[in-house]
């Protein structure tokens, strides 16, 4: 087949997330001389937030802090996933980013030429098979951390004996019916906790069986600071911004005391699941064997999963899965729990960069063979920013400052007249101990551990780590020195003959 002509853009964002989004909305303010364009596998906005339809599905954080810093959240803190998909739409709508966003185009390969200084991006229409190639000057990556396609679901023996349904959240079929039917949700985390209430009252019964317990922080869905504002008839970018402050000075006394104190806020946190269930169910399902923080705490609004525990309609079981039979569970206690759909609530499969095969002047890209700059550009990877957010704090926090870090570098570029740049070791860190990308002692949850080999590496000097502190990076990303001897700038070639199409002209 002859080759796609390539159309050019100065930046290519690929995914339509809400990183995605985020980061068409900041070149549009900060770079608005910059031509660009979204690519995004899905056919509509919202990453994550489309493509998971399971009952109930919500946010695990607040929407004040979950939100754009630019854009107002009116709705309460914690939001489902249509709330969410139209706050995204409002975002499209009232910044023109339409025209700039191409839907159904799934990238395979991402190749950069040091002679060009240019990315060369090579995609598929999911609609016609059509091929597509782009080239770019900038590759600004929004597509997450997880593959979309399907979830994480352990091999368990006899799996194929079972007669009756296994269903990943990630991946809900729209015509299952659960009524009446008995229900195995296996997991703990956020999805597990959102799953339960959502179809308690549809089963016959549900229960939540976990190898472990994790913690929650159950609590009413609103703000009662937002309440009182809105009472005073403050403006409603008033409102945003002092209660995103107020939840960001909460969450960092928490988090330190989380280090500093942490059995003290063990207790608190085992004290809010006491107020729905008694002391025994506390101790033998919910009471965490790890301290706080060393995995994601999900808000848990209202309560709602310990209240259909109470009500009779859910139970939980903790132990752990000898095998699948024809009729359900056999647990390793010898208990064998009966059930017509299993649903596999164990994650996601971590992947790095979409599963993109990238090169590098011909070479293939082994990126765990890379060395991070503060979780967003690698060594080897020019003109490359990844977005990964804060697993402590809101993902969009971190979107957010990356959007403020990626403009701030393509107009310092811009002055400079540079048409690369990467990131590569400074004298002071010869020698310098290279670790995995992230602390297993510091944060664990099982999708990292299975993929740590796959990611980067991290070194021992904090400009080559990704923190994961957002109280640190607020401060130190806006002052990071762009001209510092980590950042290696060189001239490129005049600007290509064939410019891209205009964006009205150039969307699907």
């Amino acid at each position: 087949m002859p080759e796609a002509k390539a159309e050019h853009f100065d930046v290519l964002i690929v995914g339509a997330g809400i990183s995605g989004v985020g980061g068409a909305y900041h070149l549009k303010q900060q770079c608005p001389d910059r031509s660009f364009v979204v690519l995004e596998a899905l056919d509509s906005f919202g990453g994550t937030w489309l493509s998971h339809t399971y009952p109930g599905i919500r946010s695990d954080s607040d929407l004040y802090t979950f939100g754009y810093r630019f854009k107002p959240w009116v709705g309460p803190p914690i939001a489902t996933a249509a709330e969410i998909l139209s706050y995204m739409g409002e975002v499209i709508e009232e910044n023109d980013l339409a025209p700039h966003i191409r839907y159904g185009h799934r990238i395979e390969r991402a190749s950069w030429s040091s002679q060009d200084n240019l990315w060369t991006i090579e995609a598929v229409r999911e609609d016609t098979a059509e091929p597509v190639r782009i080239t770019a000057n900038f590759l600004w990556m929004c597509q997450g951390y997880y593959r979309h396609s399907k979830g994480y679901t352990p091999d368990w023996p006899g799996m194929a004996d079972f007669k009756g349904t296994i269903v990943h959240p990630q991946t809900w079929p729209d015509d299952i019916d659960l009524t009446a039917k008995k229900v195995v949700v296996i997991g703990s985390g956020a999805t597990a906790a959102t799953l339960v209430p959502a179809i308690a009252d549809d089963c016959g019964h549900v229960t939540l069986l976990q190898r472990s317990p994790t913690y929650f922080i159950p609590g009413r869905n609103e703000n009662e600071l937002a309440n009182t504002l809105r009472e005073l008839d403050a403006p409603e970018e008033w409102v945003h911004e002092l209660v995103r402050r107020k939840v960001l000075l909460d969450q960092a006394n928490f988090t330190k005391r989380a280090f500093e104190e942490p059995e003290a806020v063990k207790a608190e946190l085992l004290a809010g699941v006491a107020m729905f269930l008694p002391a025994e169910a506390v101790e033998q399902h919910f009471t965490p064997s790890y301290r706080p923080w060393r995995q994601r705490i999900a808000f848990v609004p209202d309560g709602d999963i310990f209240q259909a525990v109470t009500q009779g309609k859910a139970s939980v079981v903790t132990d752990h899965i000898d095998r699948f039979v024809p009729e359900g569970i056999l647990l390793k206690s010898g208990k064998t729990l009966e059930a017509d759909v299993v649903i596999t609530a164990t994650g996601f499969d971590l992947n790095v960069l979409g599963d993109i095969a990238f090169k590098v002047d011909g070479e293939p890209v082994d990126f765990s063979q890379s060395v991070t700059y503060r979780g967003m550009m690698f060594t080897g990877l020019p003109n490359l920013v990844w977005v990964f957010g804060y697993f402590r704090a809101s993902w969009t926090l971190r979107a957010d400052l990356l959007g403020d870090f990626v403009c701030r570098l393509l107009n310092h570029m811009k002055a400079k007249g540079a048409a690369k740049v990467e990131v590569a070791l400074r004298p002071q860190d010869e020698g310098m101990e290279l670790l995995p990308w992230m602390d297993p002692e510091n944060f664990n949850p099982g999708y990292l551990m299975r993929g740590m080999h796959l990611l980067p590496r991290r070194g021992a000097n904090p400009e080559w780590q990704h923190t994961q502190d957002y109280w640190a990076e607020k401060d130190v990303l806006p002052k990071v020195d762009l001209d510092g001897p980590e950042f290696r700038y060189s001239a490129g070639k005049p600007e290509p003959a064939e410019r891209q199409r205009t964006p009205a002209e150039g969307s699907v």
